[in-house]
């Protein structure tokens, strides 16, 4: 079978190269030969720490779908749209096996294309788009098939693990752990999606829908990322008995699913407390298997080019699957919740001015709205001329918390914007 790699940056790069010194150990393997037939990117001249044969360059995405003989496309340009969203419909529709790490198109157009690639009995690969070198897509869709899942969670983004890591051994701030993150390449010069909660969002709306048979939905979603986190919240934290974790959370309460993103205070002798670093982790809870867990590392050129290389070898092994597991026909829309009807525990982080009065109308604020305080540590900074409230409440609905969070920003005794951070058991 013939391939054609389509970007080659870090990522697309690291490929070329594993399929070229790998190509008999591949075959090995699956019983079939694997050819590199063509590659192409923005740029024939970037520097590159290896050589291009010039004889397997095209100029334009398009010559590749063109191409009768290319039997798969590896797709490692990046982005829902544009190019990347040209040439994986159109190698689809070309009959053409598409195998891709873009996990912001397959959140965005995965239903579309999952539909192009059955009804052109062709296979559409995602392994590398989720969690990188974690073998969770391929885990739902095969290993776990007997199993009816109740809940899937875990650390989906090794960027934010890392900066949250960092911050809490070596105490240091946000700005100074991205900027550690960005000079060892674990962070991006424009880390935005991996900060804001967007990328583990992508990840975690792909395995809601290979969870639950389901169709994509980007709509009902909540998404928080760590941009607000800061040394004080770290220190307060372990303080408490716990670490602070971004958390992509996907489960069924009463027959509805609530998809949610959001850092997470999690009790420091907990599994998902330890994860540390760019590592990621995967928890599944299911039926009759109980509690699965995969580990492993989330991001990177090696750990991508592992799940890519899986994935290029399940289409050289000649098995057609659709690509969510189920048939267009048999997955279903199933009924969401919004978070705000969950009750949690939180903690709430208030600074404000030190003055008389202060306090009391605080937990009068939180009396009003049915938010019962179980624990609350006041820090006064004599020569600052303000107190850090701390609040750990008792079990709770969201909404309410959140409307609690709302009223205070508005009160000119608060000086910063208050912090809240659902306690997750």
């Amino acid at each position: 079978m013939n391939i054609a790699i389509v970007g080659l940056g870090n990522i697309g790069s690291f490929l070329y190269q594993y399929l070229k010194t790998n190509r008999l150990q591949i075959k090995k393997k699956t019983n079939v030969e694997l050819n590199i037939v063509c590659v192409t990117a923005k740029n024939i001249n970037k520097k590159r720490n290896f050589l291009i044969n010039k004889s397997l360059w095209v100029n334009d995405y398009k010559d590749v779908i063109k191409r009768k003989d290319v039997d798969i496309v590896v797709e490692l340009i990046g982005g829902s749209d544009g190019i990347a969203k040209k040439l994986v419909f159109e190698a689809l529709k070309s009959k053409k096996h598409v195998v891709t790490a873009n996990k912001a198109l397959i959140s965005k157009y995965g239903d579309q294309l999952a539909k192009i690639a059955e009804d052109n009995n062709v296979n559409l690969e995602f392994e590398a788009a989720v969690c990188g070198g974690v073998p969770i897509v391929r885990s739902l869709k095969e290993s776990l098939i007997a199993n009816s899942i109740s809940k899937i969670y875990g650390i989906f983004n090794g960027t934010s693990n890392y900066i949250l890591t960092l911050m809490d051994s070596e105490k240091i701030s946000f700005e100074t752990a991205l900027n550690k993150a960005k000079k060892l390449g674990y962070a991006e010069s424009s880390p935005a999606s991996d900060l804001n909660g967007v990328d583990v969002s992508s990840k975690l709306q792909i395995l809601t829908a290979l969870s639950f048979n389901s169709f994509i939905n980007s709509k009902q979603i909540n998404i928080e990322g760590i941009k607000n986190i800061d040394q004080t919240d770290i220190i307060n934290a372990n303080q408490l008995g716990y670490k602070i974790k971004l958390l992509g959370v996907s489960e069924i309460i009463n027959n509805k699913v609530i998809q949610r993103v959001h850092p997470s205070l999690v009790k420091k002798d907990s599994y998902i407390a330890s994860i540390s670093g760019v590592l990621n982790a995967v928890i599944i809870k299911s039926k009759p298997v109980g509690e699965s867990v995969i580990q492993g590392e989330g991001a990177g050129a090696q750990a991508t080019t592992s799940a890519l290389v899986s994935d290029i070898s399940s289409i050289l092994r000649g098995n057609i699957k659709y690509p969510f597991a189920l048939s267009e026909k048999e997955r279903k829309i199933i009924a969401y919740d919004n978070i705000g009807n969950m009750n949690f525990s939180a903690y709430v982080r208030l600074d404000v001015i030190d003055k008389h009065g202060v306090l009391a109308d605080i937990t009068n604020f939180f009396a009003k709205n049915r938010v019962s305080i179980k624990r609350l540590i006041q820090n006064p900074f004599i020569s600052k001329k303000y107190s850090s409230i701390v609040i750990i409440t008792h079990n709770t609905k969201d909404s309410n918390l959140t409307k609690t969070i709302n009223q205070l920003k508005k009160k000119k005794y608060i000086l910063k914007i208050p912090k809240l951070i659902r306690i997750e058991k």
